[in-house]
């Protein structure tokens, strides 16, 4: 039987469907399962074992469409649901199926704070989506597959960060997904240890700052440990003492996104705002300290399978104000992210690292 699989975006939302390309190509029987994307997510692809071939949208529609038409699927599951998507099912006219995106739910929360969404994993919704086919979930969690060459050699960072490190994972494509930076200063100091930051280009010069504040001194002492308010995502941790003093390894923009998989896989532990590298660090199935600012756990996009605290500002009245993000607070006060506390159960070091 010959599958596609469609998901053109991003980063987090195409690992989160990892799950279903391993259950469909295992559970359905002579499955051949081709993946259709754009070309900047071609790379976290082409490795897994469960993808036979990979399709990009790299012209129009209609190219593509022509590609999907010759390889005569039998059955199209569809795991992103726009527009783009019904379009192409229509014009190749086989059998499909979407998986709900909860749209108007959402909506309820973001616009009146009515909270009706069911408390499901986005991951359990697309495999609904592939019921048709006999699939189930198979409790193995998310995917990543990084290849060998991509893999990053701990001797080649700085004096201070070969023996392990926390891995940050900076960035967003949002701005009121990110901490202000003098926030992410605050929180790699209540870490104390050495600390890789994470992330593109775009997050260099955040990188930098927060770099040239701890060559500096401008590192703050931890504050005492206090309780979490009670939250359904909250995993407690033995309690462990604080590690050495911060160091800061600016890592943004330097590595590829299969080479920040790599240091994420290789990470005591992560911190990440909620974007696609928390995503790969629970498919590596790692411990993550979640932050989440103006977007909700409830959205049910939090770290699937592994172990995670979620750090928020829980019951805050204008939040979620969006279901992605916005450029700037749309309230100005920003209170998501400048009023979080920083609780942190840190994990102990494991094997020297």
């Amino acid at each position: 039987m010959k599958i596609l699989i469609l998901r053109f975006s991003s980063i987090g939302d195409i690992v989160l469907t990892t799950p279903v390309v391993r259950c469909v190509k295992q559970q359905v029987p002579g499955a051949v399962v081709h993946y259709a994307t754009k070309p900047a997510f071609r790379g976290i692809l082409e490795s897994n074992p469960y993808v036979d071939r990979v399709h990009c949208l790299t012209g129009s529609l209609g190219e593509l469409v022509e590609e999907l038409r010759a390889e005569r699927f039998d059955f199209v599951l569809d795991l992103h649901h726009n527009l783009r998507t019904t379009l192409l099912k229509a014009r190749l006219g086989v059998k499909s199926a979407a998986f709900d995106k909860l749209n108007w739910r959402k909506w309820l929360l973001v616009s009146l704070k009515i909270n009706v969404l069911p408390r499901v994993h986005i991951v359990e919704r697309y495999l609904a989506a592939a019921a048709p086919l006999g699939v189930r979930n198979d409790g193995k969690g998310l995917d990543y597959f990084i290849p060998p060459q991509d893999e990053v050699d701990l001797s080649a960072l700085p004096a201070g960060f070969q023996q392990g490190y926390v891995a940050f994972a900076i960035g967003a494509q949002h701005a009121t997904k990110r901490l202000p930076v003098e926030r992410i200063i605050e929180l790699c100091g209540l870490l104390r240890q050495p600390v890789v930051l994470l992330g593109g280009p775009a997050d260099e010069s955040t990188g930098h700052t927060v770099e040239l504040a701890f060559d500096q001194g401008a590192a703050t002492s931890p504050a005492p440990v206090r309780q979490i308010p009670e939250s359904p995502y909250y995993f407690p941790k033995s309690p462990s003492s604080p590690a050495p003093q911060t160091l800061i390894y600016n890592a943004c923009g330097q590595y590829s996104l299969n080479q920040s998989a790599s240091l994420l896989r290789q990470a005591r532990f992560v911190v990440s705002h909620d974007t696609g590298l928390m995503h790969i660090a629970a498919a590596l199935h790692k411990e993550i300290f979640s932050v989440w600012g103006n977007t909700v756990p409830e959205f049910g996009m939090y770290p699937y399978r592994t172990e995670f605290r979620v750090l928020e500002v829980p019951g805050l009245y204008c939040r979620p104000c969006s279901k992605i993000g916005y450029e700037k607070c749309p309230q100005g006060h920003f209170r998501c992210m400048r009023d979080i506390r920083f609780d942190l159960d840190l994990p102990p070091p494991r094997d020297g690292r």
